[in-house]
């Protein structure tokens, strides 16, 4: 059953009688005056790349600078802010040698909020990214409040690893009592700790932000890729300017529909997770020669529900508990090359060999200081975007109807994003995302049927708002992330509208990717995903 029926009239109302403080400065389409000074300054400065810093852990072949931006664009002059930017030059030669022509920069933002893009440049070394590499220069960049780039902390990282943790699909009272009042505390500490510049971490802001970029770059026009909430950035950015818009890929799309962000979006992808993890248990029946976890759906649901009880009652290492498994097989809803891995370890697990189970869902803490930036910056975009439901009776009761058909993730979704019931700061109206004929050159937008993270009603959405889109599907498919991935299709598709601006008639579809296949070996690390918002140290819900 789809979150939305089940959310229904009553969410309406609820959002409609919430109270929503005015943008700053009420800018939306009238945007272009104070971001225009920002541009303009960009770009006389532009920006000075030279070796990166040791923090960022890239290779030298990655060169790396600063562009200064507002924190409140309606004050342009006043107090700036440094976003850290990367960039690989266009190779200007193809795998034969032959000269390409410079098509200028290829901006991409792999969504969360929260995940960084600083990384992005290295997907030229990759057999299927050579040709745009060779085009394009590839810039990536850590927006507002990540990484190095005005950083966000709501708590002192040390506090995010407690050990191990229940999960419950159907909590308790006791237990929704003791996660009300942590959203509580949690949202408190954002603002003690983000102070009066908290306000101005959202996604307009964010928009705004990749315009700056884009002239500091030397760009007069943007050529741009976003996945999973880069999409909603992106065509934030379409409706905002669209004239600076040059070319734009939708990898993943989340539905941008004002009445969707971001509260009714999170209830579709809480239902559409259920949908995934039905497809993994599927998989793991069909192979249970390989890793006897039962030869249907359901007892593969057995098979994972008592290796659960299990760590409730004894965690894994002393430090894996049934919350810490589900969040390894939410991974596997996102990316199915996880699949493989993920049942060898329950297998394993429930065989008396906890070891890979802790590998894959133990904590890492030499990443905690970025996840909890990549947690408060998530939290204070999407509280900051939109007017959430305040009474915890109304989360309660819509999530409580919700989880009687998908328990799999619809509480710890909850959990994630209540700090927004709470929030103190004022709350963004949402643009309403819209482009008319000729007013935006062709777009592409990329999205598989069956993901979770972004379900594929947004990407019809998308398509139906901005005119002359592209929809490219991937037909029953479910990875989070088809760009530049393994279905050539896809690819072809990629490569004809960023090398050559061409696009299909108004949809066309591609195969899915085969299933991945079963093995019986231990796996070693994890396999390469699409270039998504894998960046985020735990899952992105809100797209």
């Amino acid at each position: 059953m789809r979150a939305a029926v089940l959310y229904g009239t009553v969410g309406a109302v609820v959002l409609s009688a919430l109270g929503v403080a005015p943008a700053e400065g009420d800018m939306t389409r009238t945007a272009a005056d104070p971001v225009a000074v920002a541009a303009e300054r960009a770009a006389g400065e532009g920006i000075r790349f030279g070796k990166c810093p040791v923090a960022e852990g890239l290779p030298d072949g990655v060169r790396c600078g600063t562009v200064e931006v507002p924190l409140d664009y309606a004050r342009p002059d006043g107090r700036q802010i440094s976003l850290t930017v990367s960039r690989i030059a266009a190779k200007g030669k193809d795998a034969k040698g032959r000269k390409v022509a410079r098509q200028g920069a290829l901006v991409f933002n792999p969504g969360g909020p929260g995940a960084s893009g600083m990384f992005f440049p290295l997907v030229g070394h990759l057999p299927d990214w050579k040709r745009v590499g060779a085009a394009y220069d590839l810039v990536g960049y850590a927006p507002r409040g990540v990484g190095r780039s005005a950083p966000l902390s709501c708590q002192d990282p040390k506090r995010l690893h407690r050990g191990p943790a229940p999960a419950p699909t159907h909590p308790s009272p006791a237990y929704k009592k003791e996660r009300v009042a942590r959203a509580k505390a949690y949202a408190r500490d954002c603002a003690r700790r983000g102070g009066s510049a908290l306000r101005h971490y959202h996604s307009l802001n964010n928009a705004r932000d990749l315009d700056v970029l884009r002239a500091a770059l030397g760009e007069p026009r943007l050529t741009f890729m976003g996945a999973s909430y880069g999409t909603y950035l992106g065509a934030l950015y379409a409706s905002l300017f669209p004239s600076h818009v040059r070319r734009m890929v939708f990898d993943s799309a989340v539905n941008p529909a004002p009445e969707q962000i971001w509260y009714r979006n999170n209830l579709d992808q809480s239902a559409a997770f259920e949908g995934r993890w039905a497809d993994f248990r599927a998989w793991v029946a069909k192979h249970h020669r390989v890793y006897g976890l039962g030869d249907t759906p359901r007892k593969v649901l057995r098979s994972y529900e008592r290796a659960a009880a299990r760590l409730a009652a004894r965690p894994a290492g002393g430090k894996v508990g049934p919350a810490q498994l589900q969040g390894a097989f939410l991974q596997a809803a996102y990316y199915d090359d996880l699949w493989p891995q993920r049942a060898l370890a329950l297998s394993a697990y429930l065989k008396g060999d906890p070891e890979p189970l802790v590998q894959i869902a133990g904590p890492y803490p030499e990443a905690v200081v970025e996840q909890e930036n990549a947690k408060a910056v998530y939290t204070a975009v999407e509280c900051n975007d939109a007017p959430w439901p305040t009474r915890w009776r109304d989360w309660d009761r819509d999530n409580t109807r919700l989880a009687r058909t998908a328990p799999f993730e619809t509480w710890d979704n909850v959990w994630t994003n209540l700090p927004c019931a709470y929030w103190s700061g004022p709350r963004q109206r949402p643009l309403d995302v819209r482009t008319g004929p000729g007013e935006l050159p062709p777009t592409l937008i990329l999205a598989a049927e069956r993901d979770a993270a972004a379900p594929y009603d947004g990407a019809i959405e998308l398509h139906r708002r901005l005119s002359g889109a592209a929809l490219v599907t991937e037909r029953d498919a479910g990875n989070h992330g088809v760009a530049g991935g393994t279905n050539r299709c896809v690819n072809g598709y990629l490569e004809a509208y960023l090398l050559e601006g061409r696009v299909p008639e108004r949809r066309a579809a591609c195969a899915g990717r085969p299933e991945p296949s079963a093995t019986g070996r231990k796996a070693v690390g994890e396999p390469r995903a699409a270039v998504a918002d894998r960046a985020v140290p735990r899952a992105p819900h809100g797209a």
